[in-house]
Order: C-alpha cells, then sequence, then structure tokens
C-alpha cells in the first residue's frame, strides 16, 4: 500500500500538452507542464530557482487565458519546480477548471 499523499489536491498528468510561459526574479523560459491541480503544479525545466520565489505564469492552452502567481514549493534538479499558487484573478479560475476537466476526461 503506497503512503498517504501530503497533498491538497490531486494532480493530474499533462502527458505534454500543456505548457507555459512563465518569470522568475530576471529569468524568463517556456516550459512544459508535467502535472497541475487546482492548487499548483510541476513544470519540466532544468533551471534552479530558490524555495520561496515567486514565479508569474501564463498557461499557453486552448481554454483561455490563465495567469497565475506560483511559490517554488521544492526543486528536482535536472528535472524540474514544484510551485504552489498563491494568486490567479478570479476570470482566470473557470479557464483552469476547464483545462484540468479536459486532462481528466482524457486519462
Amino acid at each position: 500500500m503506497p503512503p498517504p499523499s501530503r497533498r491538497l489536491h490531486t494532480r493530474i498528468e499533462s502527458r505534454g500538452s500543456v505548457w507555459v510561459y512563465w518569470e522568475c526574479d530576471s529569468r524568463r523560459d517556456l516550459s512544459r507542464v508535467k502535472n497541475l491541480s487546482v492548487g499548483g503544479l510541476f513544470l519540466e525545466t532544468s533551471a534552479l530557482e530558490r524555495i520561496g520565489a515567486i514565479t508569474h505564469l501564463n498557461f499557453l492552452v486552448d481554454e483561455g487565458e490563465i495567469r497565475a502567481d506560483g511559490i517554488v514549493q521544492h526543486v528536482r534538479m535536472g528535472s524540474g519546480l514544484g510551485l504552489k499558487f498563491c494568486a490567479m484573478p478570479d476570470k482566470d479560475r473557470p479557464n483552469l477548471a476547464a483545462l484540468m476537466a479536459r486532462l481528466g476526461s482524457s486519462t
């Protein structure tokens, strides 16, 4: 039996179909999203950012504009960054819900 998860929200694998443009400090990059939930995401990147750094995200998806700020929660060297959402415009939340529904329905 696997150990219980500490996550508050279930993550959905994006299977490489979701990309985000992101900025943190002076770095700007485009990365694939490995998985996401209503509480955060994991970005595939070789970039290293400090724990606690604020990251500005712009999703590149068909569902419409999804912008969010995230806090770096963990770093996996050579793999990516785990981010927790800390802010998202109310008008973008339905688009995130639609994205999650699309990804969840194709599993």
